[in-house]
């Protein structure tokens, strides 16, 4: 539970991290490309006003600023004058001395062709407009700088943004158990709390259930005597899953992995909760791949399965049919089990059933036993083999459980 702790804690603060400086650099970025496209698109069409010349005397008139007069002066660009026919020729105040006539009039033509009055071709920006002798002018003006200077601060900002989110991760990682010392603290002093008293309780159970044995020898079997034993025994189960579910919680769980059957292992725990079905007026199917092997705790993926069976048989309507499956593929082992439903669960049940002491239905839990911790049992055992268990209702009205779990390291020999 420990490491799951920090692992989500860590995950947390790097996404909240790693979304605030995303969004810093898009906006950088985004802003960036405004200003520049702004100034381009100012240029271009000084440019165009100016018949595909710079012009001057736009300082102090209060119709262009200094900058853009800079701008201007600096700017690399070519015009073509389109005649009505289409034929087109260079204008004579080019001022493009990176490319020869013949390139500049492929450009030229590439823009002309695709039919739009503005835009970007390759590293140019260019607009056509009419003039008044019916005549069509085009303008290009050179951004290869500007588009340089983007493209260059968002690959400095991207880099930025994934080398602080790196040392973040770093750091995160490195003081997270102190972040979270205090509820590991919590944590700890939880289950050795349940572990004492569980321990501790052991020793009156048996004193009372001793008691009980004296008590039935000297008076005979009476109701009290057998509410009593069925209540010792109720307290001694909820004690021992207690303890085991907070040995799960232990990063050594005490499970014992090895090579074992998994397709066995799971007949061998459904089998009981077939009988039990039909004795309650159900029906249980299975349905098992053969040969599935997987590496764990045999014992601990019996009582998996024991676990879904039992609740299956418990809550499972008068009638109906209680389904099994166990699917391998190869690299994972997939089962399912599914029951029917006295009535529909809402969405908010289903996030929480596998909490612990979390009753859906109390009435009904209590008509039927159980101590509210079974399912998280189950979710500790499938975590403790690498895999995972979820619920979900079907279309059909049934409740589906699927635990998924890795068959990595379990070779047919072993």
């Amino acid at each position: 539970m420990i490491r799951r702790i920090r692992r989500r804690f860590i995950r947390i603060a790097l996404s909240v991290l790693a979304l605030a400086m995303v969004l810093v650099a898009v906006v950088i970025n985004a802003a960036n490309w405004i200003d520049v496209r702004g100034e381009l698109t100012e240029t271009l069409t000084t440019l165009a006003e100016n018949g595909g010349a710079i012009g001057r005397g736009f300082v102090g008139k209060g119709r262009r600023s200094r900058g853009l007069q800079n701008r201007l002066d600096e700017s690399r660009f070519f015009s073509v004058i389109v005649q009505p026919n289409g034929e087109y020729a260079l204008s004579d105040t080019t001022r493009e001395t990176g490319y020869t006539a013949e390139e500049l009039a492929q450009i030229a033509s590439r823009a002309l062709d695709s039919g739009r009055a503005s835009g970007f071709l390759d590293s140019y920006m260019f607009i056509v407009q009419g003039q008044e002798n019916g005549l069509r002018m085009a303008v290009f003006l050179n951004c290869e700088t500007r588009l340089e200077s983007v493209r260059r601060l968002a690959v400095i900002s991207g880099a930025a943004c994934a080398g602080a989110i790196l040392l973040a991760w770093l750091l995160v990682a490195l003081f997270s158990n102190r972040a979270i010392q205090p509820m590991i603290e919590n944590v700890e002093q939880q289950k050795r709390f349940i572990t004492d008293a569980g321990h501790e309780l052991k020793t009156p159970l048996t004193v009372i259930s001793a008691n009980m044995d004296v008590l039935a020898l000297e008076t005979g079997e009476n109701e009290w005597v057998r509410s009593t034993r069925k209540q010792v025994a109720n307290l001694r189960g909820l004690v021992n899953e207690l303890i085991y579910l907070s040995r799960l919680d232990e990063e050594d769980a005490g499970l014992q992995f090895a090579a074992f059957d998994l397709t066995e292992a799971v007949r061998a725990a459904a089998e009981p909760f077939e009988s039990m079905a039909e004795f309650n007026g159900k029906q249980m199917a299975l349905a098992l791949d053969a040969g599935v092997r997987m590496r764990g705790d045999a014992g601990a993926i019996g009582r998996l399965v024991s676990v879904l069976c039992d609740n299956a048989v418990k809550y499972a309507p008068s009638g109906d049919s209680i389904a099994l499956a166990l699917r391998g593929d190869g690299r994972r082992a997939t089962l399912t089990v599914e029951n029917g439903l006295s009535e529909p669960l809402e969405p908010e049940a289903l996030k929480h059933l596998f909490d612990r002491f979390y009753r859906a239905d109390s009435s009904r839990s209590k008509e039927s036993g159980g101590y509210g911790i079974g399912l998280s049992v189950a979710r500790a055992v499938a975590e403790k083999h690498g895999g995972d268990i979820r619920a979900r209702q079907t279309g059909e009205g049934r409740l589906r459980f699927t635990v998924s779990l890795p068959l990595k390291g379990a070779s047919k020999g072993a």
